[in-house]
């Protein structure tokens, strides 16, 4: 019964740090600006940051089954 917040939370994080993981990769790779106003090398670390920290949650969330 305590597993469908869990699976439902995982895969909420999981696919939104997949999401954000790719389009930050096609953004740089495409040399336009992940975010407006910032460095272009600090919005690529600070957004790849918080993609592999939702991964990691998500998969934290799918290990506590």
């Amino acid at each position: 019964m305590e597993s469908g917040p869990t699976i439902f939370t995982g895969t909420v994080f999981a696919l939104f740090g997949g999401a954000l993981l790719m389009w930050t990769a096609v953004r740089v790779r495409h040399r336009e600006t992940v975010a407006q106003g910032v460095s272009p090398v600090a919005s690529a670390t600070l957004a790849t940051l918080a993609s592999v920290v939702a991964l990691a949650v998500g998969v934290w969330c799918f290990t506590r089954l």
